[in-house]
């Protein structure tokens, strides 16, 4: 119980050289090709599972926004896949790291922004001034928008962030509490128990609807802007 809460967010190393690249391509590994004329199930609930997020993140973009289909598609999967791997025992979850979420939200904003001002400049520079805005709040107005707009960063990778480390930090409370409680009461502790696994599921649904709101995210600033 004396553990520091926050020991397993430290970033990983081996010969003090931190091995987090090593764990970011590891979810790569579990994404298989085939070359066979009949393939096995997984790779088929794989080529499924790639085909329905397509058809869902994709049907309401131009086919200038189809063109990100891939990104799109290799940003669920990675960070679905990283989000589950690190709620077994014993790994890290690189996604608890606000610099890795913001290395992955920013690049993706700024080009969809940098799409909307080179194809769409009128349309993008509105957004910045609604229709029918009063004179005297034109300025403040503009100053709001931008605002706004420089936030949707640093809101994607912060909702990424937060969500997965309470799950994580809960995890590890209700486990030690779980633990202590076995010298104590046993039928509170099974009861507690009983609650970590039921933690353990939802957590394991929260990784994935995480990676498909960041990526669902992403493809609406997308569709603003193409």
């Amino acid at each position: 119980m004396n553990e520091n809460l926050f020991a397993s967010f430290i970033t990983p190393t081996m010969m003090g050289l931190p091995v987090v690249i090593m764990i970011i391509m590891f979810p790569s590994i579990m994404i298989t090709s085939s070359n066979r004329l009949i393939n096995n199930r997984f790779y088929s609930f794989q080529q499924w599972l790639i085909k329905l997020i397509t058809k869902q993140m994709m049907a309401i973009h131009s086919k200038k926004g189809q063109t990100w289909s891939l990104m799109i598609i290799s940003l669920i999967i990675f960070i679905g896949s990283t989000n589950l791997l690190g709620l077994l025992p014993h790994t890290f979850t690189p996604t608890t790291q606000l610099s890795m979420n913001l290395t992955m939200a920013i690049p993706l904003w700024a080009g969809t922004v940098i799409i909307g001002f080179r194809h769409k400049l009128k349309s993008s520079l509105a957004h910045f001034l609604p229709q029918g805005t009063p004179i005297p709040l034109i300025p403040m107005l503009v100053i709001i928008e931008t605002i706004s707009l420089f936030i949707q960063p640093m809101a994607l990778a912060v909702r990424l962030t937060a969500n997965i480390t309470a799950g994580h930090l809960l995890m590890h409370l209700i486990g030690g509490a779980a633990l202590a409680l076995m010298n104590i009461n046993i039928s509170v502790a099974a009861i507690t128990f009983i609650i970590l696994i039921m933690l353990t599921l939802l957590e394991f649904a929260v990784a994935l609807i995480q990676a498909y709101v960041f990526t669902l995210l992403v493809s609406l600033y997308l569709h603003d802007n193409t």
